[in-house]
């Protein structure tokens, strides 16, 4: 067998292996890592020797000439990348969706610093620390000295004898492949979570369609049309270490055997040696750049802002594809926190992209970048030796199979996806949530004692042990703080520190739906202990009853439908909207600040948030609420999305209300809420409510036909 032959044989070995065994493999994963750190052994010194001995053996005309035949080929892939991303939304189809709050929303952008990526103050600092391009520039700002030296024979034959015993360990690590990639294989299909894929597979379906139409056909068929070489001659050559890039998911590990092959493939037509030589310094700088693999990635920005209901513009796509451009210079799990945030998409969608490039997205993405670099270095090589010739046969054929190609992908995919359907089950992933925190004995009560009891003497904290519970009032609106869920119980953030107090007193607990107009009434005359439901802090709740310290802060935020998102998250076009029909809470606090917000929009007070999301489309532009509650009600209502305004937040502090008298109860429950955010309880209530996060122990075990066809394993 060939080598390419074993490493598909261990690739495909490797997942039934993992998908039989299940989590029990995960003992390779060491294995793999342990292969992939020998692959990764040979490539700094590699890039560091090959540049300064490629640039040391040109001169400055010829280095001037690579620059500028590679700069070109190089805009004309990533073109081409760029243009797979602006056509492949066209494959998604129209799905409701909607998504958890995420501090995304509300944050801003940290950019990345290019100048410590790209500029090493300490050459010997990038180098332990593996920061690639920095070594890089190092390397090549040597190797272009070294040009200008004239007594450099002695050097360059030591730097070529150095390259050539890097290849010797190089192609013994590479011998290794099969094994390696058969631990990768293996260990990734038995412990990655596809479960956690929901909704990706019409992004992989385009994705994985897209990756090969330019990994196998389109950009080896740009390099056939231009340079002696056919298309199969070209995947010929590139085959072994297209694979291992496929099966490691890491060009970098391949730039060595890239090389030897780009210029053994050259040597076949007789090239140039200087011709040759080139490949030595477009191969490692080419993998410093964008490659078309990379810019590639770029498709799951738009995917993530369609899947979660907080679409990317097309208005935003220059700017998507210039910023994507600069970000990705570095590694695209610093490069898409960074665009996600940049463009108001939920922060959790990250975690999708991780899914989907340990599934299959890094290798694919990995197998265009390899065959970015090598058909760069052939055209760069047969522009640097005069043998590009432009064949007319073959221009036409490659124009016709790619467009047939891409428009057969984005439509299969789309009438595929329509045909499959969609159940939109965000909603009831929320409305089946029940409680994270163990629970005290409970009932409830859909409304509250009629008549009123005498107010009975003492405070809240000696009525509740005397009578043996705690009685805490819930609002009837109150998402994601106070709901019932699909089982009938009262649940939500706020519920579960109401069950949290009781067991901390040593008390049952009593739960009371309470309409928002009677919570002083009811607190005042000692009915409620507390009320614990989202209520915010606003000079009028401090007139009228005792106030808690803040236990959350929210944001204000505007709910809105889908495709008026943009309207309300950018400023400048907030102000020039003409009187806007606004839906606000009956709070007059947030009504004054809105008028002074946008003193053009047109008010409406409303007592309930159904008045706004059963009014008929057109009759409000938007409703005045917290992103946080906002989003949860996205949820139920997915034509619905939420907007900040861009470097307009305003936040809402949230707190528990008592008994303006009742001083032991609010000292009590201010020292209660500071333990609480000590001990961590309201950092995961606001991960598990708020954001929709899921505990590890809420999670089912992972699917393998050890456990769930043979029943083996527990």
């Amino acid at each position: 067998m060939t080598l390419a032959t074993r490493v598909l044989l261990g690739l495909a070995l490797g997942v039934l292996v993992g998908l039989f065994f299940g989590p029990e493999v995960g003992f390779l994963g060491p294995i793999g890592d342990a292969f992939i750190r020998l692959l990764q052994m040979t490539v700094l010194p590699y890039i560091m020797v090959s540049l300064i001995g490629g640039l040391g053996t040109l001169s400055y005309t010829m280095a001037g000439r690579l620059a500028r035949s590679a700069g070109g080929f190089l805009l004309v892939l990533w073109g081409m990348a760029l243009l797979t991303v602006l056509v492949a939304p066209l494959a998604y189809p129209d799905w409701p969706s909607a998504s958890f709050f995420s501090h995304t929303l509300i944050d801003g952008s940290v950019p990345q610093n290019l100048l410590s990526l790209y500029i090493p103050a300490n050459p010997f600092h990038a180098m332990a620390e593996t920061v690639v391009p920095a070594v890089v520039l190092f390397t090549i700002a040597v190797g272009i000295a070294l040009i200008g030296v004239e007594d450099k024979t002695a050097l360059l034959e030591s730097l070529r004898a150095l390259s050539d015993t890097i290849t010797r360990v190089m192609n013994f690590v590479v011998g290794l492949a099969p094994y390696g990639v058969f631990a990768i294989a293996a260990n990734a299909a038995g412990t990655m979570e596809v479960g956690d894929a929901r909704g990706l597979y019409v992004y992989l379906a385009v994705y994985i369609a897209m990756a090969l139409i330019l990994a196998l056909w389109a950009l080896p068929a740009l390099a056939a049309m231009l340079t002696p070489f056919s298309h199969r001659q070209i995947l010929s050559a590139g085959r072994a270490a297209l694979i291992t890039a496929f099966a490691t998911g890491s060009v970098f590990v391949v730039l060595p055997v890239l090389a030897t092959r780009t210029k053994e493939l050259l040597a076949t037509a007789d090239a140039s040696e200087d011709a040759i030589q080139t490949v030595d310094v477009v191969v490692p700088t080419a993998f410093n750049l964008p490659s078309a693999g990379k810019l590639l990635t770029l498709s799951f920005v738009v995917f993530a802002g369609w899947i979660s209901g907080f679409p990317v513009s097309p208005t935003e796509y220059p700017s998507l594809l210039a910023t994507g451009l600069v970000s990705l210079v570095g590694s695209t799990f610093v490069a898409m926190p960074f665009l996600l945030n940049l463009f108001q998409i939920p922060a959790d969608t990250f975690r999708l992209f991780v899914v989907a490039d340990q599934m299959v997205g890094g290798r694919f993405g990995a197998l265009v970048g390899a065959t970015h670099i090598l058909v760069l270095s052939l055209l760069a090589a047969s522009a640097l030796g005069g043998r590009l010739r432009v064949k007319p046969a073959r221009a036409a054929r490659f124009a016709i199979v790619t467009g047939l190609a891409v428009v057969a992908t984005l439509g299969g995919v789309r009438l595929l996806a329509n045909a499959v359907g969609h159940g939109y089950d965000t909603y009831e992933l929320f409305i089946q949530r029940d409680h994270l925190l163990p629970v005290a004995l409970v009932r409830t009560r859909s409304e509250p004692q009629h008549p009123l009891p005498t107010r009975p003497p003492g405070g809240a904290l000696e009525r509740a042990r005397a009578r043996g519970f705690v009685r805490v009032g819930y609002a009837p609106d109150a998402l994601p703080f106070a709901f019932t869920n699909g089982d009938g119980s009262v649940v939500g953030f706020d519920m579960e520190m109401a069950h949290t107090l009781a067991r901390d007193l040593g008390v049952d607990l009593e739960l009371v739906r309470v309409p928002r107009e009677r919570r002083e009434e009811l607190i005042d005359t000692g009915y409620l202990d507390v009320f614990m439901s989202g209520a915010v802090i606003t000079p009028l709740a401090l007139e009228s009853f005792g106030v808690t310290q803040p236990y959350l802060e929210e944001t204000l935020a505007f709910v809105v439908p889908d495709h008026r998102r943009e309207d309300f998250r950018r400023p400048e076009k907030l102000r020039a909207l003409e009187a806007p029909r606004i839906a606000v809470p009956a709070t007059p606090y947030y009504v004054g600040k809105l008028e002074r917000f946008l003193p053009q929009a047109e008010l409406v007070v409303i007592q309930s948030l159904d008045t706004f999301f059963e009014a008929e489309p057109g009759a409000f532009d938007a409703l005045l609420y917290t992103a946080e509650a906002g989003a949860s009600w996205s949820l139920i209502h997915p034509r619905f999305t939420v907007a900040v305004p861009t470097g307009a937040q305003v936040s809402v502090p949230a707190a528990y209300l008592v008994a303006r008298d009742d001083v032991e109860m609010l000292a009590f429950l201010n020292g209660w809420i500071e333990l609480k955010r000590h001990d961590r309880t309201l950092e995961r209530l606001h991960e598990y409510w708020i954001q929709g996060k899921t505990p590890l122990s809420k999670k089912a075990p992972r699917w393998s036909i050890v456990r769930n066809v043979l029943g083996w394993v527990d």
